[in-house]
């Protein structure tokens, strides 16, 4: 409880950036699709997740999308989401950066706005990554949300832009490809801001997101939440070790 104490009082300042990733919602049952038992028929995440792929066979990527949303569908935010959103909707100048694309940050927070009578807004992330719930037009560029199964029988069945007809693709930032500007800029402000950045459910393994972390630690305090070893393990002044969902409702 000394560890917990310690973290809460570092919190406690007035600007805070929380930075989550694939940790804290494979805790609702969502999965990682990286390494061990990361398939899907006889595919790697890696094979599908380009834009090559994508070019190469829409069908295919749009059938695994699909099948991603439903299995999303299926899950719940945790007790870690709900103490989280709560927590922000309770007090100013927290902001979230999530790489996650699955929305249960945002489900979390319509959840707790909805049971303290406020707006959801404030607990909403920044996605860095986007979301797997929006797709955006290879045409135009249009972007939209778009949830709900997927037709993917073939490529005339595939979402299409109401504007041009232009083929959908999930609105997701993929292998090779640059995070958003407009999310990348703002989560960078954030970073530049914050006098202390909770770290939960990442390891620090991927660019850009870890560098904010970095970013933080260098003028202000670091808390990690992880159950195992980060890359932040040696900057941290606070590491508490242990899963989200146990830890973040009696941290926050």
């Amino acid at each position: 409880m000394e560890r917990i104490e310690e973290a809460r009082m570092l919190l406690a300042g007035s600007a805070v950036l929380v930075l989550t990733g694939a940790g804290i919602s494979a805790e609702s049952g969502v999965p990682t699709f990286r390494g061990a038992g990361g398939l899907w028929k006889q595919f790697r995440a890696e094979d599908l997740a380009t834009a090559e792929a994508f070019a190469r066979d829409p069908r295919l990527v749009w059938e695994w999308y699909g099948w991603r949303r439903g299995l999303v569908a299926s899950c719940r935010p945790n007790p870690g989401h709900r103490a989280l959103a709560r927590w922000m909707l309770s007090r100013p100048g927290v902001t979230l950066v999530t790489q996650n694309v699955d929305a249960l940050h945002e489900r979390a927070a319509r959840e707790a706005a909805t049971a303290l009578g406020v707006a959801p807004d404030p607990a909403y992330p920044i996605r860095l990554h986007g979301s797997i719930h929006h797709v955006r037009c290879t045409t135009c560029d249009f972007r939209a949300e778009h949830d709900g199964p997927v037709d993917a029988t073939s490529v005339d069945t595939l979402p299409r832009c109401p504007h041009c007809e232009g083929l959908y693709r999930p609105d997701v930032v993929w292998f090779g490809e640059s995070l958003p500007d407009a999310a990348l800029a703002a989560a960078m402000a954030a970073a530049e801001r914050a006098d202390t950045c909770l770290v939960i459910g990442t390891a620090g393994a991927v660019q850009p997101a870890a560098g904010l972390a970095q970013a933080v630690a260098r003028h202000g305090a670091l808390v990690v939440l992880d159950p195992g070893a980060t890359a932040f393990d040696d900057i941290a002044d606070v590491k508490l070790t242990g899963a989200a969902g146990a830890l973040l409702p009696k941290l926050l």
